[in-house]
């Protein structure tokens, strides 16, 4: 069983925020631990959000309370005709994720009989203890940034892994490859893009996030490896372009990393495009059918390297 950092603030932060309301003689005291609870987020970004829903939803319940119950009487009927004007309230002012933190302190001033002022205040110093607590707490957010170069490694590994098996096709036909890293791969960026995400949300003065856009810039390129496939399949037979494109790929492998290097296989690229131009007609349609799946072979290439090449230029 693991534990996160999120349980660990809540254990913590709810028994503060008890204790804090206990020391100032608050009413109904516990409810501050309950706000501590529903705050604790597991982004800043998210928690921040978090706190705003509630408290601007306290607040209005606090002032719908108040008419509701003076003018209707401290009845059942009172709080369901309130309801039905405090929910959309919310939902219109985009606060809805605090009704239920509301609807506590609703019925807190429904016991209470009398909405006066030491009510209010109790009532408002409830809310700022617990929510300010949670605040407090999630100040502190532990770096992800060991878990997404890990995730980094991984990822570039198997996409050195990808394109060394589609030279071994190219160069000697089918193969035992299986394909995992395909499917890890995939998994891999979706689980990095998540982690990358929230530590975008981690960072609220950061308007540009490495890690958020290296992982985008790999599941672009992802899709064209997956694309690559078909064609690669469908070239039958050793011919000297394949050859080529073949060590091409083996070359790229190598060179799966962070660093700007686009530039110079791009070049490449126009090289071996070149060479098909120049080369003399396919002499039968099975050969014409194998060059132009090479032909579209360099087109994927060439949008994988120009990817990696925009990520370089964007990160300057």
């Amino acid at each position: 069983m693991k534990i996160g950092y999120r349980t660990i603030k809540t254990a913590i932060g709810t028994p503060v925020a008890i204790w804090i309301a206990q020391l100032m003689s608050l009413e109904n005291f516990a409810s501050a631990g309950i706000l501590t609870i529903l705050c604790i987020q597991v982004t800043r970004k998210r928690s921040i959000l978090s706190a705003w829903h509630r408290f601007a939803a306290c607040i209005i319940a606090m002032v719908y309370s108040y008419v509701f119950f003076e003018a209707l009487g401290y009845n059942p009927i009172a709080i369901g005709l309130m309801l039905f004007l405090f929910i959309p309230t919310t939902v219109k002012l985009k606060v809805s994720p605090g009704i239920v933190t509301s609807s506590v302190i609703i019925l807190h001033l429904y016991g209470s009989k009398n909405i006066d002022l030491s009510v209010i205040a109790n009532e408002f110093m409830l809310i700022v203890v617990g929510i300010g607590t949670a605040l407090i707490l999630n100040l502190y957010m532990p770096s992800l940034d060991n878990k997404l170069y890990e995730y980094q490694e991984k990822i570039e590994r198997n996409f050195s892994i990808i394109l060394k098996e589609l030279a071994t096709y190219l160069r000697e036909g089918d193969n035992d490859w299986s394909g995992k890293e395909l499917t890890e791969t995939a998994e891999l960026l979706e689980a990095s893009k998540s982690m990358a995400f929230r530590d975008v949300e981690n960072h609220l003065l950061r308007s540009h996030n490495q890690h958020y856009h290296y992982f985008n810039m790999r599941v672009k390129q992802f899709e064209l490896l997956e694309r690559m496939l078909p064609l690669v399949s469908s070239v039958s037979g050793s011919y000297k372009h394949s050859i080529k494109i073949a060590a091409f790929f083996d070359e790229l492998a190598e060179a799966v990393h962070p660093g700007n290097t686009a530039v110079i296989y791009l070049r490449q690229i126009q090289e071996l495009r070149k060479e098909f131009r120049e080369d003399q007609l396919p002499e039968s349609r099975q050969e014409f059918e194998v060059r132009a799946s090479l032909f579209n072979l360099l087109n994927e290439i060439e949008q994988y390297l120009i990817i990696k090449r925009s990520f370089k230029k964007s990160d300057v």
